[in-house]
């Protein structure tokens, strides 16, 4: 158990507040096979927490006369295909955003999903109206591992960023949080705990952290992750709706 110290909370999205990964992983994998592209689950499970365009573009060479753009409008297509997987909140984790709020800590989202998708899935999550600030893709220059997301938000939350707190469940992003100069709670959900050596705390899901007077978080269960991991959660990524 561990107690950490907030001027703000920052959140990734999907993976992290919202579990998108089995309807994710089905778009890029209903692309690949669209083209006749072979791919497998350890290059898709690449593409974790990094912005689709970003992904695509250093694919292109795959895919012989269809653009960036197009490539992505396609996977993006796939979201409300007939069969796709469902989508539900991470364990825990609308419960904390709502704590947060009332505790009055500022929150923000950053996410390499463009932002109708991501305001989409935060007024699904009944919590758009709780965040300060949501930094999408259109709003950096530079996507995940980069920082630039994480400092745009603790700039505009008016926080210094050391004293932030930065949650992710993909190594792209917990080397995003990090670099930013942020306290980063690694979350288990879509990669193996080992993943996410580079975090500073890692968790199961949402339910091992809690708000505490000061306020502060008490993360809880660390001990048990590797162990729950072993016993059977995803090691599988999923990205474009980071």
């Amino acid at each position: 158990m561990a107690m950490i110290g907030l001027g703000a909370a920052v959140f990734d999205l999907d993976g992290t507040l919202i579990d998108t990964e089995p309807r994710s992983r089905a778009q890029w994998s209903r692309l690949f096979d669209a083209h006749g592209v072979p791919h497998d689950d350890a290059l898709i499970a690449s593409f974790a927490g990094r912005r689709g365009l970003e992904v695509l573009g250093e694919l292109a060479h795959l895919f012989p006369g269809r653009t960036v753009e197009e490539l992505f409008e396609q996977v993006v297509s796939y979201q409300k295909a007939p069969g796709m997987p469902a989508v539900a909140p991470v364990a825990g984790a609308v419960g904390l955003v709502r704590t947060l709020a009332h505790h009055g800590i500022p929150l923000a989202v950053v996410t390499s999903a463009e932002r109708s998708y991501a305001e989409g899935l935060l007024d699904e999550l009944g919590v758009r109206g709780l965040m300060d600030i949501v930094v999408t893709a259109g709003d950096v220059v530079t996507g995940k591992p980069d920082p630039e997301g994480y400092l745009a938000a603790a700039r505009d939350l008016g926080v210094p960023a050391a004293d932030a707190v930065g949650f992710e469940d993909t190594p792209a992003g917990v080397a995003a949080v990090k670099s930013a100069g942020m306290t980063c709670v690694g979350i288990a959900t879509t990669q193996p705990a080992g993943a996410l050596a580079g975090a500073d705390h890692v968790v199961a899901d949402l339910k091992d952290v809690d708000v505490v007077p000061g306020p502060a978080l008490r993360v809880r269960g660390l001990g048990q992750v590797q162990q729950s991991i072993g016993r059977g959660r995803n090691g599988q990524g999923r990205s474009g709706q980071n």
